[in-house]
């Protein structure tokens, strides 16, 4: 972010000390139309390439958000169709639905923030989810196709959310693009009109702050799980919270095999 404002800063220092220097030595119009040519084509790349990467990183953090509402929501979908599954497999899918949940706010969404990675704690939870199925298999039970449907659903939603933690614009893509909007401010300031009024300054004030504004907002949706504006766990812990009260009036004489982290208590 630093780097970012700093670049913007020195190209805007540098072309206002050029346009001085080149004052200071030539004077006339043709001048100022032949530096207005060649700013035009590098203005039309600027906002282009912003515009571009602007959908991009946008794109990515719609990806994110859906995954992770995605996610709880085939979690709770889960917990409620093995309602309909015989015993001793309903409570152990459901125990393991709240576990899972659990370990997924406790344990994996703090690895989101440092670019996406599973947390074995909430892998293995997922790992008891088809080890019951394939018990409901051998039984035949109409609830299993269902059940492996949502796991299904649920697995995907959690591969995307982990994928969509990594930026999705490439570091060299990104400073190419600081490179061309520093460059397009420094044009402007260089090409500022030698009889130049306090208006033309306040313009490019605004406009290398718009630029600046719009690099650190790109840098910042990019990276869904730990910018300014980002996607909490919000959806998965009210999942966790209420599909444990449910497990709680559900099952009154049992205890959840992990506690409140998704960490195993019973062996």
């Amino acid at each position: 972010m630093i780097i970012t404002v700093v670049a913007i800063l020195a190209a805007l220092a540098v072309g206002l000390i050029a346009h001085h220097l080149h004052r200071r030595r030539r004077t006339g119009d043709d001048e100022e139309a032949s530096v207005g040519d060649l700013i035009s084509p590098l203005e039309t790349l600027a906002v282009l390439l912003v515009a571009f990467v602007i959908v991009v990183a946008a794109e990515s953090y719609g990806s994110a958000s859906a995954a992770v509402e995605a996610e709880a929501g085939r979690v709770d979908q889960l917990y409620e169709v093995a309602d309909y599954a015989p015993e001793p497999q309903r409570e152990r899918l459901q125990a393991s639905a709240v576990c899972y949940s659990r370990a997924i706010e406790a344990a994996e969404w703090p690895l989101m923030a440092e670019g996406g990675a599973k947390s074995p704690l909430a892998s293995t939870w997922s790992t008891e989810f088809r080890t019951h199925f394939k018990e409901l298999a051998h039984k035949k039970d109409a609830t299993f196709p269902l059940l492996v449907q949502a796991d299904d659903e649920r697995s995907k939603a959690r591969q995307t959310r982990v994928s969509e933690a990594s930026p999705a614009i490439p570091p060299f893509v990104y400073w190419f693009m600081v490179v061309a909007l520093a460059a397009t401010v420094g044009a402007f300031a260089f090409g500022l009109p030698h009889n130049r009024r306090p208006a033309h300054l306040v313009l490019l004030c605004v406009l290398a702050a718009l630029f600046t504004g719009s690099l650190l907002l790109i840098e910042d949706i990019d990276s869904p799980f730990s910018g300014r504006i980002r996607i909490t766990g919000d959806a998965m812990q009210q999942t966790a919270d209420d599909i444990a009260e449910d497990f709680a009036t559900d099952h009154p004489a049992s205890t959840l095999p992990c506690d409140t982290d998704g960490k195993r208590t019973t062996t």
